[in-house]
């Protein structure tokens, strides 16, 4: 695995050591210590953001299709290091190596490539006449230096939704990547230095959020945040970046819905709610997590989830038969296993898992496949984000009480919802809040479509032509066609003499 003994900061093209404290990165599947980092401070993210700053009159310039090659060569760049990237993003987070391999890197390698072609398709209106004698067109301009904080969850692919768009648009950018997973979001830099992309136009710092993260919101010469994580975190973003008043994009907490009516296909439903609740540990703001299942399926549901659930291969995630690897951090598996035991110790009854196992897996950070049933609507384990492998189950009678109890929460950004009926399908999908809802599956992305919520789960879009559109100022240029000294609306303010 790649060490990063030059630092873990990559400014201006090139690695180097912070200037802040040091501290410990953990392997959450061993509990071993990893590697020593040394944080970005302040001084460090100025560097950066000048760094940025200076590139921008550069690179914002280059044309669309320069650009595009450019990121074409980054696709190739990643792809190339696709092994060490997907060997280091297990490393980094405990995720299991399919995972990493057959989703975040070729995942990320698309993303690339879809914003190289993205770069040469950004539009405005075409010109047109809109008032007398004037022409009217749109411009869309690059924002400036872009300061974005990226989740431990997806390291690599955050890196990538964050990056690209930002700077196929033509603007620069400094990502703070969490300080627990930064080794992936270095070999993008590293990648995109390979590839041409000039010194400056991205630039990763590595450091906690009180230091960096907030040195890099609250700094003037930042035009935009963009921040992935928790609604609580996202919202002091929000205060920060109003000193300033940035533009912020925020992809923010969820809490998913998985509503499977009566007519559903019960096998398809049952493999759906176990990928789509265990997926990276559960750790995805769009994980299956709350399971509303129609009263006549409600008892066949449960128990061919629990059955699929303790089937599940819990274990090293190096090793390619494992299907569920390690939590984060220990202390992340504890604030999980918290939720369970206190949702037991309300009445609820545990159908699959509930516990860490032990033997050779009890140093690592690992938590079961968990089903819970019998919990209120009002509990915490319903409403709140546990960002674990746990699914809750509960029972709805009449099609408008599963839609309504989806929305019950403050989140919106994914929902699912399972039937072999079109009425059913297209009501679901009309009615449920959510930025996503996927209709007899739950999970699959893909470049082309955007990612993003409703309500406390945030506002802008990853991914697509919409997340591309985030990242540029809108321009009216409106020109006269009227050579008179005078215009006739002028004589609204003073008449001609």
């Amino acid at each position: 695995m790649q060490q990063f003994t030059e630092g873990h900061q990559f400014i201006n093209g090139r690695y180097q050591q912070g200037s802040g404290e040091e501290a410990k990165r953990i392997n959450p599947a061993t509990g071993a210590v990893a590697e020593i980092l040394r944080y970005a401070d302040t001084a460090d993210v100025n560097d950066a953001v000048a760094a940025a700053k200076q590139a921008y009159a550069g690179w914002s310039k280059r044309t669309p299709g320069e650009r595009a090659e450019a990121l074409l060569k980054l696709a190739a760049e990643l792809d190339a290091r696709a092994g060490v990237l997907a060997e280091l993003e297990t490393a980094q987070t405990g995720k299991s190596i399919r995972m990493s391999t057959e989703f975040d890197v070729p995942g990320t390698v698309d993303n690339a490539s879809f914003f190289a072609g993205a770069a040469r398709q950004l539009h405005g209106l075409a010109a047109g006449e809109y008032g007398a004698g004037g022409t009217s067109m749109v411009r869309r301009e690059p924002i400036g230096v872009i300061g974005s904080i990226s989740p431990w969850n997806y390291p690599l692919q955050m890196a990538g939704w964050k990056i690209l768009p930002a700077i196929a648009a033509g603007n620069t950018i400094v990502l703070k990547p969490s300080e627990l997973t930064p080794g992936t979001s270095l070999i993008f830099a590293e990648a995109a230095a390979a590839a041409g992309i000039p010194d400056g136009v991205i630039n990763i710092v590595t450091g906690s959020g009180p230091v960096a993260g907030e040195a890099l919101v609250t700094h003037p010469d930042v035009a935009m945040t963009s921040f992935t994580g928790s609604t609580a975190v996202g919202r002091h973003i929000m205060a920060m970046a109003a000193r300033t008043a940035k533009r912020v994009h925020l992809e923010l907490g969820g809490k998913a819905p998985f509503v499977v009516f009566d007519d559903a296909d019960l096998e398809a439903a049952a493999h759906g709610a176990v990928a789509g609740s265990i997926i990276n540990g559960g750790q995805d703001c769009t994980a299956a997590t709350r399971a509303y299942i129609q009263a006549p399926l409600f008892e066949a549901f449960t128990a061919r989830v629990a059955e699929l659930m303790d089937a599940v291969v819990v274990g090293d995630p190096t090793d390619p038969d494992t299907d569920l690897g390690s939590l984060i951090s220990h202390a992340h598996r504890d604030k999980v296993a918290g939720f369970v035991n206190r949702a037991r110790e309300s009445g609820a009854q545990i159908l699959a898992g509930g516990e860490a196992p032990g033997g050779e897996l009890a140093a690592g950070a690992f938590y079961r496949p968990t089903l819970v049933a019998g919990a209120a609507q009002s509990s915490e384990i319903v409403q709140e984000e546990i960002f674990g492998p746990v699914l809750t189950a509960l029972p709805f009678g009449p099609d408008a009480e599963g839609i309504a109890l989806a929305n019950d929460t403050p989140y919106g950004l994914a929902a699912s919802a399972w039937t072999r009926d079109l009425s059913r399908s297209l009501r679901a999908s009309e009615e449920i809040a959510a930025g996503c809802v996927w209709v007899n599956d739950h999970i699959p992305i893909v470049s082309e479509m955007p990612h993003g919520g409703y309500k406390a789960s945030g506002f802008g879009k990853d991914m697509s032509m919409y997340s591309f559109e985030e990242y540029t100022n809108v321009k009216h240029v409106m020109m006269s066609r009227d050579a008179a000294a005078h215009k006739d609306w002028q004589d609204t303010v003073f008449r001609a003499r």
